[in-house]
């Protein structure tokens, strides 16, 4: 009897130590289109918190054209990793890159942006964690109705820049989600005027907005909304270009990056007013683990996974970061 208790717990131990091994022997790969921006680094950090607590090898490649995308999962192959996750530089290489990941025998799942196929149509059978564009352009759309009704501003006097970049779908989604609110609260369509920048940065949002502005001097009080942070700090910063301050501008971001909260910092307050804060460690954090648990334990993830975020202004951002789990 006593020899049989021995070899049973031999054998549990056995099989624990070859999990431990398993996990041990696990990679994955995440790869991201913009390494330099606080958003990704974010999520990198995020997802090494999961692979530390997991035990398995994380590897981070910056991909940031097409050409790059495809030589780095076939990197990841040669490395020897099983699956990874992405965020593409262009959506429309969902059926190249579901194609080099199956000759390299990896798992695949993307983050923030969701892969189309050559109809345009999402690959919905590529497992998925974005944001819903559209809720999130709501919240922006309604903070900025809000606070014109704060200041009682009358709309029809009122100017909005969409600083737009259509060449992304998760873009559009955003802007109409915040258009759709303002035209619910009154907002005249005419008195809406397209910017459309080059990149999603801040200094071509900025002379996209500049454009604007300068078409439509006239206009005294104006709001703003993009993409992102970027887009609506271009935006206030063309309107202090031309002697539009804080008092006469409203824009609210989508991100939270540290650009927006350096704004909120500042000793006096700018048209920048708000953003609506996406948490990076849902998108790091559990889009490794979910990774990981299909590898490991042939646990597809979800196809889609939408997450939200929350407003943020310039008293109480540190709140909602707490909140959100960021700080």
């Amino acid at each position: 009897m006593r020899f049989l208790k021995t070899a049973a717990m031999a054998a549990i131990a056995g099989t624990l130590l070859a999990g431990s091994a398993l996990a041990d022997d696990v990679k994955i790969g995440f790869l991201v289109k913009q390494p330099e921006e606080p958003w990704f680094q974010d999520e990198w950090k995020f997802a090494d918190i999961a692979a530390s607590e997991k035990g398995f090898t994380l590897v981070k490649i910056g991909a940031e054209d097409g050409e790059k995308v495809m030589s780095a999962i076939d990197n990841l192959g040669v490395q020897g990793v099983q699956g990874f996750v992405i965020c593409t530089p262009d959506v429309k290489l969902g059926p190249g890159i579901v194609a080099k990941a199956a000759a390299n025998g990896l798992k695949l799942m993307t983050v923030d942006d969701r892969l189309v196929g050559s109809d345009g149509e999402p690959l919905a059978d590529v497992p998925h964690m974005g944001i819903s564009a559209v809720k999130i352009g709501e919240t922006a759309g309604e903070a900025i109705v809000a606070e014109i009704e704060n200041r009682g501003w009358d709309m029809t006097e009122v100017g909005a820049i969409r600083v737009s970049y259509d060449q992304l779908p998760t873009a559009v989604d955003r802007v109409e989600g915040a258009i759709a609110k303002l035209k619910e609260a009154g907002f005249p369509e005419a008195n809406i005027f397209d910017a459309p920048q080059a990149r999603t940065d801040t200094e071509a949002a900025l002379n996209a907005a500049t454009v604007v502005l300068n078409k439509n001097a006239d206009i005294k009080h104006w709001v703003a909304f993009g993409l992102n942070d970027e887009a609506v700090l271009g935006a206030v910063r063309a309107a202090e270009g031309v002697g539009i301050g804080a008092d006469a501008m409203i824009g609210v971001g989508i991100g939270g990056a540290d650009s927006a909260i350096n704004e909120f910092r500042k000793p006096e307050p700018t048209g920048f007013f708000g953003t609506v804060i996406i948490s990076p460690k849902r998108h790091g954090y559990e889009t490794a683990l979910n990774m990981y648990d299909w590898i490991v334990d042939d646990k597809e993830p979800e196809k889609l996974i939408l997450t939200s975020g929350a407003l943020a202004l310039r008293d109480n951002y540190q709140d909602v970061r707490k909140d959100l789990g960021i700080e």
